[in-house]
């Protein structure tokens, strides 16, 4: 597991956030999208989340 919380450069869609949360939990990408698009449907901000951890979170140097 990563220790640090970093937008992936390599798994990425629009900003690498999902992809940077599976790197750093060791999960699979897919299962994080899936859980942040079910949770936007079900009335939680997800855009706006979204768009608040992709200026937030740092993006991976290596």
């Amino acid at each position: 597991m990563n220790n640090r919380l970093t937008r992936s450069t390599t798994d990425r869609y629009v900003a690498g956030v999902c992809g940077g949360i599976a790197e750093t939990y060791n999960v699979d990408p897919a299962v994080v999208r899936i859980i942040f698009i079910v949770l936007t449907l079900m009335g939680f901000s997800g855009v706006l989340a979204y768009a608040l951890m992709w200026w937030v979170i740092p993006e991976n140097q290596n």
